[in-house]
């Protein structure tokens, strides 16, 4: 049993020694509403700091559904962070950090590739978590371009509500055509493909009536 408990402590040892001499890179968690983007960002920070880098996280200044200042998961998970109203002021804030967080990157200008990409090659680790389809299933904010220049692009999913399969969109619930409108479960389902597209059409149809 002590041999076992050896063991572990030694592959622990190894996991944090390794988590601290990773490069400079960029990391991207992407997925529908719901699907845990927040989470494994929150997940992966507390990692960081339990391996005693020095760490930063930064959200969009506008989303305040659970917290002002705090990241926060829907399923309560929180860590302190940085309002920003845009990717320049990261590169203000973030020096002499070992690892960046960004929350809700969809929301935040084109800059931020540029911003991303100047941290990574300074030996920045930068993770990224953030929608990467708007409610119409359109490619949303910088998220496709930072899906492109990441090393790592981690696609998680929810589950449709309507039939169990894995959730392909985020599908609003209210009448709004606005791009960017913040929301819970009384706003927005995970649906999958198939189920998305029956959505819409029913949609299309009362509209017709």
């Amino acid at each position: 049993m002590y041999a076992i408990y050896q063991l572990f402590t030694i592959r622990m040892i190894g996991n944090l020694t390794g988590e601290a001499r990773r490069p400079g890179r960029i990391e991207v968690v992407c997925g529908s509403m719901f699907s845990g983007k927040t989470e494994e960002l929150i997940r992966r920070m507390k990692r960081a700091k339990f391996a005693k880098q020095k760490v930063e996280i930064f959200k969009p200044s506008i989303d305040t559904r659970y917290s002002d200042n705090d990241v926060v998961s829907h399923d309560q998970n929180a860590i302190p962070s940085t309002p920003i109203d845009s990717s320049a002021a990261i590169l203000l804030l973030a020096s002499d950090i070992d690892v960046v967080g960004i929350d809700e990157a969809q929301f935040l200008d084109m800059g931020l590739v540029d911003v991303c990409n100047e941290l990574a090659n300074r030996g920045v680790r930068v993770i990224i978590a953030g929608l990467d389809m708007d409610f119409k299933g359109v490619p949303f904010g910088p998220m496709p371009a930072l899906c492109a220049i990441a090393d790592d692009v981690t696609k998680v999913h929810a589950i449709c509500v309507k039939c169990g399969n894995l959730a392909y969109v985020s599908h609003r619930l209210v009448q709004n055509e606005r791009r960017v409108l913040l929301g819970e479960t009384s706003e927005y389902e995970p649906l999958c493909r198939n189920c998305y597209q029956q959505a819409v059409e029913e949609e299309k149809s009362k509209k017709n009536v």
